[in-house]
């Protein structure tokens, strides 16, 4: 399926595969963003994107990470928290150019999907900065962890990727970086598909059902 952009801006997923189609022959992008703050549809912008392949529920070494220019000085506390200085984006890609790049390592790659942790962040993040640019943006098939995380165990309501990370014994990377999150995030991920495959959910199809939405779209 294509996802035509204005100005010709696209992507291609394979999400053509069979619902029958085992986890394990499924090629997923992981990614996230970093940004200046949390008011993205007003003053913030994004800073940094980060993302790495799944294929065969492994993690592989397909990494993609790019600085952004947010046109706009980094807030101390952001440089805190994120370790990302003003000199690393001054100059860097903006925010077109660099989800532009974004989409050519998705369509490189082969990949099925998208997948985030507290992933409506991220989707809004990327929507905002391409309406800056009067793109629209047409959303893929995604999976959030977290839904996978409440099919798991549906009393658990914290959203902290470390704390998901430590109980289900899977790595942690550098926090509050985008490829570091998206790399702890793909760690994780490999470790529920397998929670999920022990209770017997072993396709696309079983995946598509966790995932879907109470309004009954899918968002795998």
């Amino acid at each position: 399926m294509m996802f035509w952009k204005k100005n010709s801006l696209h992507y291609q997923l394979n999400n053509q595969l069979p619902l029958n189609t085992p986890l394990k022959e499924i090629s997923f992008t992981v990614f996230d963003t970093e940004t200046t703050g949390f008011a993205i549809g007003n003053k913030d912008r994004m800073i940094e994107i980060g993302a790495v392949q799944v294929e065969g529920m492994e993690v592989t070494d397909k990494t993609f990470q790019t600085y952004v220019d947010p046109e706009r000085n980094i807030p101390r506390e952001i440089m805190n928290l994120t370790g990302i200085r003003q000199e690393q984006v001054n100059g860097a890609p903006n925010s077109l150019e660099a989800i532009e790049a974004f989409y050519k390592f998705v369509e490189g790659n082969d990949s099925s999907g998208w997948v985030g942790h507290y992933l409506a962040f991220d989707i809004m993040v990327l929507k905002k900065e391409l309406q800056r640019y009067k793109f629209t943006f047409d959303e893929p098939l995604y999976i959030d962890t977290l839904d996978v995380i409440g099919y798991l165990n549906p009393s658990w309501d914290m959203r902290d990727l470390t704390h998901y990370a430590l109980q289900f014994g899977s790595k942690i990377f550098e926090r509050h970086s985008a490829l570091g999150d998206a790399l702890t995030t793909a760690h994780l991920l490999v470790e529920l598909c397998y929670h999920i495959r022990d209770r017997g959910k072993r396709t696309l199809g079983d995946l598509v059902e966790i995932t879907r939405k109470d309004n009954g779209k899918i968002i795998f």
